[in-house]
């Protein structure tokens, strides 16, 4: 009410309006695209070698991030007393969902390469919402007109197998089959443990492909900078996170959970140094299945991920001027 101390215009509360990427504005027109930022739902989870569900992640993540959207003009970080994602300067649309074809794993994986693709001819920075993690191979494969990536992957599982009872894009297979790309230079693996989905064979054809796999007590060992310094750096980083790389005491919401897992901060650290080391040209975040955590944290945790990442890329994104 004027004269009374309020703001104008709507307050905007989580709980209002429609339910977007951290309430960016949709973009339907694929052929429109023109922002820093494009983010775009891929919710296949016809991969799945046991619990499905993460179909229903990107729809998931869009809510929670909601929590993080209204009323402020980017986000204010106190520990590194920055502003992030400035809405003057950074500009992130939604594009909505890839469209899936049931049971049609080649033409879904399509549609969702397609809408990389027009991310990437668009000049913006894609970030895809799985979906469980054969949408990595899309996504990546639609790098293959860009520079060369290396890709840093976090996981509680390798995901290297190659063919099994002829599935070779599964969720099993994505970092495999992305290591056969010639835009793929090598790969970092962050957080393997316990039982994994492929076996010792697999781990040394991904040694051999070029990849340095380091489990989450190898991370803990080396500390964040020792990691860092084993990642190529002035590289382009493409970022393929599974939300199961994180511990299932604060990511229960995932179809292979794995216990021994990492820490939020454990992760933002090593994407904020990324950030700082190279250039990160794709995300995809994958593996949320919401229907396993009633209480919702985990797509919380996936929507504060990205949100964070995305403020550490741009903000270096000025420091370089």
């Amino acid at each position: 009410m004027p004269g009374h101390g309020y703001e104008s215009g709507r307050l905007n509360l989580p709980f209002v309006g429609h339910c977007t990427f951290m309430k960016t504005p949709p973009v339907t027109d694929w052929n429109a695209i023109d922002a820093d930022v494009a983010v775009l739902g891929a919710p296949f989870d016809m991969g799945t070698q046991y619990r499905p569900g993460a179909r229903f992640g990107p729809r998931a993540i869009r809510e929670a991030s909601t929590l993080f959207s209204f009323g402020h003009d980017g986000a204010y970080d106190f520990e590194d007393d920055l502003v992030y994602l400035p809405k003057d300067e950074v500009t992130i649309v939604d594009l909505g969902d890839a469209d899936i074809v049931h049971t049609d794993t080649e033409k879904s994986h399509d549609n969702i390469e397609l809408g990389v693709r027009k991310i990437l001819e668009a000049g913006a920075l894609p970030v895809v919402l799985g979906g469980d993690h054969s949408v990595h191979i899309p996504c990546i494969r639609a790098f293959s007109a860009e520079d060369p990536v290396h890709i840093v992957h976090v996981d509680a599982h390798l995901d290297f197998v190659d063919e099994r009872h002829g599935v070779r894009c599964g969720h099993g297979n994505p970092l495999r089959r992305a290591s056969e790309m010639a835009h793929v230079t090598a790969m970092t693996q962050l957080g393997i443990r316990n039982v994994s989905s492929s076996n010792q064979a697999d781990y040394a054809a991904a040694r051999e492909a070029g990849s340095d796999i380091l489990s989450v007590r190898d991370v803990r060992r080396l500390g964040f900078d020792g990691v860092l310094r084993r990642i190529p750096e002035g590289a382009r980083y493409y970022l393929t996170i599974d939300i199961d790389g994180f511990d299932p005491s604060i990511a229960p919401g995932t179809g292979t959970p794995s216990h021994g897992g990492f820490l939020y901060y454990e992760v933002l650290e090593i994407l904020q140094g990324l950030a700082q080391q190279g250039e990160v040209v794709g995300i995809d975040l994958v593996e949320v299945a919401p229907d396993y955590d009633p209480g919702g944290i985990t797509a919380m945790l996936a929507a504060q991920l990205l949100m964070n990442v995305l403020g550490f890329v741009f903000h270096e994104k000025t420091v370089r001027g």
